[in-house]
């Protein structure tokens, strides 16, 4: 651990995944850190996430591998079908072959143990101090820190400010002011008990049914004893980004036409949170000063490539490993973590939306991506993958080498 050049603590507005893995790789560097998260407790909505090698190379940079695996479900494969027909478009094999390929297992895993797992290893250090119901209303810095206040006039001084505070983030707002890009589509999210599942589609597998307009996805949590269900489709209706309670009728009512395996998924949730999601068009600057962005509030992406909360965990280590190789200097290392992180994050979001159209796919085009995979073996799903999977804190600050 470095001791840190200054008496003033880092600054980090949010207390999601990204907020907290952040906070992590911060005392990693010797820095004390004051996590201001606007919610009235830290804690995490949501369901199912996945995670890549990637993901648990940082689980490992930020000292909670061991807290993260154990709360995992590690699947034997990926899979996509087609939601009329049935047929297996591809098939990825996760188990060892994949785990020695890339040095750590695929897994699937509910929201709330990856942040539990951060939330844990951040309190453990002793050097992190949390205020909750504390909302970032505005931001002035100078040369040597960054004074922020609340929505009470109430001030916080720091060293530096990260802005992890996710898709609607007011840091970005502040520095960036750019529109979010509303994309139409619904997901619904739903946890389901493994006794309320239906037994043929209890595989310990990430899967996905793939439709016009639609697609569903399942897989299993907490050791097989729930499966998370998520469907997705394109609105009839003028979407606004946000959060909402779903109903059953308006999720059945988009999935005409797609074959009754595939169909139970639907029927099963008792309720549902109902997402209307953006993006935002990628972004060659999120540092300005001692501020910068990071995870979802600097890279905010749609699902399609299930790679939100790890892009986010990979930004910390990286600021982390920034800061180690300039001794903690803000400036220079700000400049080296934005220029690691750029290209990579632009190109989640970017392969993301192209992703979506891949999956929900109709007419010719669904045909296309039918034959897309045809014949292809695990090496060579495995030799596409690996500008994605094979990130790691050895390698992370290499972009910046290059730009």
């Amino acid at each position: 651990m470095h001791t840190a050049h200054t008496e003033l603590p880092v600054i980090v507005a949010g207390g999601g995944i990204g907020g907290l893995a952040a906070a992590l790789a911060l005392v990693r560097q010797g820095f004390q850190v004051t996590v201001l998260e606007q919610a009235p407790e830290i804690g995490e909505i949501g369901a199912g996430i996945q995670l890549g090698p990637n993901a648990f190379h940082a689980f490992d940079a930020l000292g909670i591998g061991d807290k993260a695996r154990g709360r995992a479900v590690y699947t034997d494969y990926m899979v996509m079908h087609d939601a009329i027909n049935e047929y297996q478009v591809g098939k990825i094999p996760t188990g060892e072959m994949f785990r020695q390929r890339f040095g750590n297992p695929y897994a699937v895993i509910h929201r709330a143990d990856v942040h539990l797992s951060l939330l844990e290893g951040a309190q453990e250090t002793g050097q992190v101090a949390f205020h909750t119901s504390t909302r970032v209303v505005r931001i002035e810095q100078d040369e040597h820190s960054v004074t922020v206040w609340d929505q009470n006039g109430k001030t916080f001084q720091g060293c530096a400010l990260i802005g992890a505070d996710g898709v609607k983030s007011v840091v970005r707002e502040q520095f960036v002011g750019d529109p979010a890009r509303v994309t139409g589509h619904v997901v619904y999210r739903a946890v389901v008990d493994k006794k309320d599942f239906p037994i043929d589609l209890q595989w310990n597998a990430a899967a996905i049914w793939v439709g016009p307009n639609c697609h569903l996805v399942h897989y299993p949590l907490r050791g097989g004893e729930q499966y998370n269900v998520v469907v997705t489709f394109h609105s009839r209706q003028t979407e606004e980004w946000g959060v909402t309670e779903g109903s059953k009728e308006e999720v059945q009512s988009y999935f005409q036409g797609i074959c009754p395996k595939a169909r139970q998924l639907i029927d099963l949730p008792k309720t549902w949170k109902r997402w209307a999601t953006a993006d935002r068009e990628p972004i060659g600057q999120w540092t300005y000063g001692r501020v910068t962005l990071l995870g979802d509030a600097a890279h905010p992406t749609t699902q399609y490539m299930a790679q939100g909360a790890c892009m986010a965990m990979e930004d910390a280590v990286t600021l982390g490993e920034a800061l180690r190789t300039h001794h903690n200097d803000w400036p220079q290392a700000l400049d080296m973590y934005q220029r690691a992180r750029v290209a990579r994050t632009a190109r989640i979001v970017l392969s993301s939306r192209e992703m979506g159209r891949i999956y929900h796919a109709k007419g010719v085009e669904r045909l296309v991506r039918n034959d897309l995979w045809r014949g292809r073996g695990a090496e060579r799903f495995y030799d596409a993958m690996e500008w994605l999977y094979g990130w790691n804190v050895g390698n992370c600050l290499d972009a910046a080498q290059n730009n």
